[in-house]
């Protein structure tokens, strides 16, 4: 709250706790202050009782409605009071009021002009003095005495009263405004007390961590939250009781959300935590995002240790790759020594496949989520799965309340699924069983899926390093990269891998992705100027545009797309960045945005991520060749979204 206004509360609280009226009229006889009790003795309606009325009006009013009795003229009796009032004089008078009410007028200069009038309802006290005139010969001077006190303490009485009232309204007046707060935080707010009971929450509980109790007050906080939640957060409690701050995250359980708990003691007079402030807040996309970036920064440096040596790798493979060659077509060479040139062949070239794999787990990779259906991807899944499964080896895809699309990186989730079932087929060994892959939505949150076998499980080595790079239980046959890279794919996503055998025996690889589902409708048909130097190309994208509902013009190059960038009505400035001539599709964008073209802006190459022209082109969005007539629209639901 701004200070000044702070003050002037605090002025106007104190002035509406004295009894009598109080106004002050500025040197140009305009209200500047009064209280309620002003208002209420008068009468007044609110214009006359703002800061600024004018004190004509006021008289005006009082005349009329015969505060000062009959009066012939009414205009002449406002006159007069406002030419009192011009050449005004200190005076204390009583007058009695038409509604026969007494009351005592004092009035007082301002130093800086004005004046201040104070208004005493005097009428008990005048009744008082007259019932005391009439039998004073009869009253003791103990009696009058005892009356004069017996006065006193009602006024006493009576100005407490109006303090406690005036207390009362500015605590219910804070007490609401408190509550509407907290009832619009998009979070948890309760106090606890010592014997961990809630004694005060908004109703945010159940939407922060669903499947919570949501009339909680007076009830424990491990009955609320449930026995699993209440031991991650009875550590933090204690410590808050005990006088020590703490926020934490925990991941509740029954929704899967990422919840960070923020408790604060409440300490009494003597220092003494006697309960907890609770803050809790749903940081589940924060999360996610955190995993995702944590990812590509140790992508970004394994790239960065792997890349000289997998060069210098790479070089000496190839001479080995050479000179084994030479040595294996030699003529006259023994049998045995040419057994040995092709075992230390097939030896470099699964170095090189295992090189390729090392670039694929630590170099750039772009994510690209696209509207998916989950139920047409997983039955491609099964056409590419089940011609790798040997006999006697079933295979079984189960979805649940997936009907909608949803936004995936479908490509790389494919190879990623496809990877753990070949594992699990690996893991039978030959021997008959079942693979069984399900999918499920986790409260709006996750997408569940999981694969399971009916094998050995994971041994306890597996379990603890099986997501690590290079691990391998296929002794000389496996890279150690498949779960890796199905790791690496997952928390790019923002999600979780977990391994775990099951409890009828088999293994199961569990990931939970991101649920985002796609927005629905079709974004507005757009006037598109198309920019690519390549005829071909260019036929293909604006028959994708047309299919989409937009309309297109073509231009070759940057110089002739700046000509038509003039037209009206565009809506799209599509360019590949690669064009003939001078000016590349960046500068032509640049270009266009110094101007403010008001058309969107996109850019399209083949070089891959993290080059130079792609990082020049900052904020402009760019789509990857080569791109489908879906990617394209996701591409531009992502700029309708933006």
């Amino acid at each position: 709250m701004d200070r000044p206004d702070a003050r002037a509360k605090m002025t106007q609280a104190g002035l509406n706790l004295i009894q009598q009226a109080l106004s002050i009229f500025d040197a140009d006889l305009r209200l500047a202050v009064c209280n309620r009790q002003y208002q209420v003795m008068f009468d007044l309606p609110e214009h006359l009782v703002t800061p600024g009325a004018r004190f004509e009006d006021t008289i005006r009013y009082l005349v009329l409605r015969g505060e000062y009795g009959e009066v012939p003229d009414p205009e002449e009796a406002v006159r007069f009071r406002v030419e009192q009032a011009r050449a005004f004089r200190p005076h204390y008078m009583e007058r009695r009021r038409s509604n026969g009410r007494t009351i005592s007028v004092e009035g007082a200069p301002l130093q800086q002009g004005g004046w201040v009038t104070v208004y005493t309802d005097i009428t008990e006290i005048k009744a008082q003095e007259a019932l005391l005139r009439a039998r004073s010969e009869e009253l003791s001077e103990r009696l009058l005495a005892h009356a004069e006190r017996l006065a006193q303490t009602n006024r006493e009485l009576a100005a407490s009263n109006a303090a406690l009232e005036e207390a009362k309204r500015e605590l219910t007046e804070m007490e609401a405004r408190t509550r509407l707060v907290t009832e619009m935080m998009p979070a948890h707010i309760a106090h606890v007390g010592p014997d961990l009971v809630y004694t005060y929450s908004n109703r945010r509980l159940s939407s922060i961590m669903p499947g919570s109790l949501s009339d909680i007050v007076g009830r424990p906080v491990a009955e609320a939250l449930g026995a699993a939640t209440f031991a991650r957060i009875e550590p933090g409690l204690r410590r808050a009781l005990a006088g020590e701050p703490n926020v934490f995250e925990i991941t509740h359980e029954p929704s899967g959300r990422r919840i960070r708990i923020a408790l604060t003691p409440d300490r009494g007079t003597g220092g003494a935590a006697q309960g907890v402030y609770v803050l809790s807040m749903d940081v589940t996309e924060e999360a996610q995002a955190r995993a995702a970036l944590s990812q590509s920064a140790k992508r970004e440096l394994a790239a960065q240790l792997t890349s000289g040596l997998a060069h210098d790798f790479a070089n000496l493979l190839t001479i080995i790759l050479g000179l084994q060659g030479r040595l294996e077509r030699m003529e006259g060479l023994p049998g045995e020594a040419r057994d040995l040139a092709r075992a230390t062949l097939a030896a470099a070239r699964r170095g090189g496949t295992l090189l390729d794999r090392i670039a694929a787990i630590s170099g750039p990779r772009e994510i690209r989520p696209l509207p998916t259906e989950l139920a047409a991807l997983l039955d491609e899944l099964r056409l590419m799965a089940v011609p790798s499964l040997p006999a006697g080896t079933g295979l079984d895809i189960l979805v649940n309340g997936l009907d909608e699309p949803v936004l995936l990186d479908s490509g790389s989730l494919l190879d990623a699924l496809l990877n753990l079932i070949l594992n699990a087929r690996d893991a039978l060994a030959g021997h008959p069983g079942r693979i069984t892959l399900t999918a499920r939505p986790v409260r709006d949150t996750w997408l569940e899926i999981t694969v399971a076998d009916t094998g050995p499980g994971f041994s306890e080595r597996a379990l603890a390093r099986g997501l690590e790079p290079f691990f391998t239980t296929k002794g000389g046959e496996g890279s150690g990269l498949g779960l890796s890279m199905v790791y690496d794919h997952v928390k790019l996503m923002g999600g979780t891998v977990k391994l775990a055998n099951r409890a009828d025996g088999g293994a199961s690889v569990t990931l939970r992705l991101p649920l985002r589902r796609a927005a629905a409708g079709a974004p507005p048909a757009l006037l598109v100027l198309l920019v690519e130097d390549s005829a071909e190309i260019r036929t293909g994208i604006r028959a994708m545009l047309r299919n989409l509902g937009h309309s297109v013009i073509e231009a070759a190059s940057a110089e002739e797309a700046l000509e038509l960038a003039e037209l009206p009505g565009l809506g799209l400035i599509l360019s590949d960045i690669g064009l003939a001539g001078e000016t590349s599709g960046v500068d032509l964008a640049l270009r266009l945005r110094a101007r403010r073209h008001p058309a969107r802006l996109m850019l399209m190459t083949s070089l891959p991520p993290g080059h130079p022209e792609r990082r020049r082109a900052g904020a402009i969005p760019v789509l990857s060749k080569p791109f489908t007539e879906a990617d394209l629209a996701a591409a531009l639901r992502e700029r309708d979204a933006a």
